[in-house]
């Protein structure tokens, strides 16, 4: 193509582009910017390939299941492009390690699904002064933009606040169309391009909202905030925070379905009270999609959206023992029961998840 020609293969293969996740984003992004030539491509993941992510991160195949996701993705890019340049970091992108991580590339692209981290992302490419291509996701719509750049906005121009923990739903709690990650992650990677290229007109200044359903874009002009904290005209935030605290998510660096709190029990035991005829009540906080997929005899489905105009169904002197997929929505579950005056309620660790591996195999995981 005349735009591109000899000199932009040349820009190509001399750039560097890090790439934060190897999930549903990521993956379209990683074999798209090795087909095209990038040079040297680096890639922020711990996690290890599941089923479950099979109908989105195309990059991985049922052989891989069990796989570290860099492994899996770093040999999907070299049998694409033997030539490219590929760096791993096994390891969550955090507060210590961020600017040592993004200080060697060119451009950042966001494919993560939480909060902490793209602020993190952001405020680490304000400072050192390098392009985030970002993107996002949810059930049948996504968005993407350019931020960090010199003259305009960043992600905390258009969010200045994160939402309250658990009113955002995850892509694994609320959803997604497997398809979906695809367009928005191929839109993050022909922007990635672009700005290597230094031709057309980027998202810059510009949000582009995709809805699958109706097959439709829409785009909302962004500006800089002059009072943006990290980007404005009077910065106050010049070092990395705890991202966690900022969210108001716990303080950890393990995946959110690790965390164990006071007054936990494990599926092993729910299934022992169960099996002794304890006088307790299971409550299933996931949504009524997942309940159709499988749930644990005797549990009541009481969507956690729900749970706060239904507690009035509930007794303050029974047992109560919470459960969701993973452990994380109904931990939440067992602080809104706590606050509202209930003594006597625990939240089962790992969720249904957790029941599947330590209890009853038969039960599927998605």
């Amino acid at each position: 193509m005349p735009e591109v020609g000899m000199e932009g293969q040349i820009k190509l293969k001399n750039a560097s582009v890090l790439l934060v996740g190897a999930g549903g984003l990521g993956a379209p992004l990683a074999m798209y910017l090795t087909a095209a030539g990038v040079g040297r491509i680096g890639m922020v993941e711990f996690d290890t390939v599941d089923f479950s992510n099979l109908q989105r991160q195309v990059i991985h195949g049922t052989k891989d299941v069990g796989k570290k996701k860099l492994d899996s993705a770093f040999e999907s890019m070299r049998d694409i492009n033997p030539f490219v340049e590929l760096k791993g970091y096994d390891a969550p992108l955090t507060s210590a390690n961020a600017f040592e991580i993004f200080k060697d590339y060119d451009i950042v692209v966001d494919g993560t699904d939480n909060f902490p981290t793209r602020y993190l992302v952001n405020d680490a490419c304000v400072i050192l002064g390098k392009p985030n291509v970002y993107g996002s996701i949810f059930r049948f719509e996504g968005q993407a933009t350019v931020f960090a750049t010199k003259d305009g906005p960043c992600y905390r121009c258009l969010y200045p606040e994160p939402p309250p923990p658990g009113l955002v739903p995850s892509c694994a709690e609320g959803g997604v169309l497997g398809i979906l990650p695809g367009i928005i992650g191929l839109i993050q990677a022909t922007e990635t391009v672009k700005l290597i290229l230094g031709i057309g007109q980027p998202l810059i200044g510009r949000l582009m909202l995709y809805d699958a359903l109706g097959m439709k874009f829409r785009e909302l002009k962004l500006r800089r905030n002059p009072e943006c904290p990290v980007c404005g005209d009077h910065r106050t935030i010049t070092e990395l925070i705890d991202y966690q605290e900022f969210c108001g998510m716990p303080n950890v660096e393990a995946p959110a379905e690790a965390v164990i709190t006071s007054g936990d029990i494990e599926p092993v035991e729910v299934k022992a009270k169960l099996d002794r005829g304890d006088n307790f009540r299971l409550i299933d906080v996931r949504e009524p999609h997942e309940y159709q997929i499988c749930k644990i005899p005797g549990a009541v489905l009481m969507p956690l959206g729900e749970l706060p105009r239904r507690l009035m169904e509930l007794d303050k002197n029974d047992e109560f023992v919470m459960h969701c997929k993973s452990g994380v929505r109904s931990g939440k579950a067992v602080e809104l029961m706590r606050l509202s005056g209930f003594k006597k309620v625990r939240n089962m660790t790992g969720g249904i998840l957790g029941w599947s591996d330590k209890v009853d195999p038969s039960v599927p995981k998605y």
